[in-house]
């Protein structure tokens, strides 16, 4: 999941610097809320919460037993620090989305989210990311492997000692 999230995250700074000066409208707002539900982006955030308390326990806790019995019975209750992030997070996409989008669009995309195609694309991406990922570093590997040695034998050709 994480890929996925930091494509999505890396998709979302880059709107949100070329739409930070529009203001989307309260129509446009609702139909990124539906969008942004839909899509399960606040499922995504909280499934990091997890991970997130396992980077904090050993920075907090200095590999203290008795810190860390009451660090993780302190992080019980951790969601309820977190859910004001999820909102304020949800609400930052929407807008990102609504300036992107016109209300129509929107509207389309959800859509296309709400059916069984749209629901399996959206539970597999991160698999699909993954997968995508692999496949471009393997081929740019071997692209970068064939050009060295073309390269390498073009400059033999003129003289060159490699």
């Amino acid at each position: 999941m994480s890929r996925g999230w930091l494509t999505i995250a890396g998709t979302l700074l880059f709107l949100t610097c070329t739409a930070a000066a529009q203001a989307p409208s309260p129509e446009a707002m609702t139909a990124a809320r539906k969008l942004v539900t839909t899509m399960k982006l606040a499922e995504q955030y909280r499934a990091l919460l997890p991970q997130l308390l396992l980077k904090l326990r050993p920075v907090l806790s200095q590999d203290r037993p008795e810190i860390e019995r009451d660090f993780d019975a302190v992080t019980a209750t951790s969601s309820d620090i977190y859910a004001p992030f999820v909102d304020q997070m949800i609400d930052q996409i929407a807008a990102v989305y609504a300036t992107t989008f016109t209300v129509d669009e929107l509207r389309q995309i959800e859509a296309f989210y709400a059916q069984p195609a749209g629901r399996k694309l959206l539970e597999k991406s991160d698999a699909l990311t993954q997968a995508s990922a692999l496949i471009a570093q393997d081929v740019t590997r071997k692209a970068a492997d064939e050009l060295k040695q073309r390269l390498t034998e073009a400059l033999r050709q003129k003289g060159h000692k490699l």
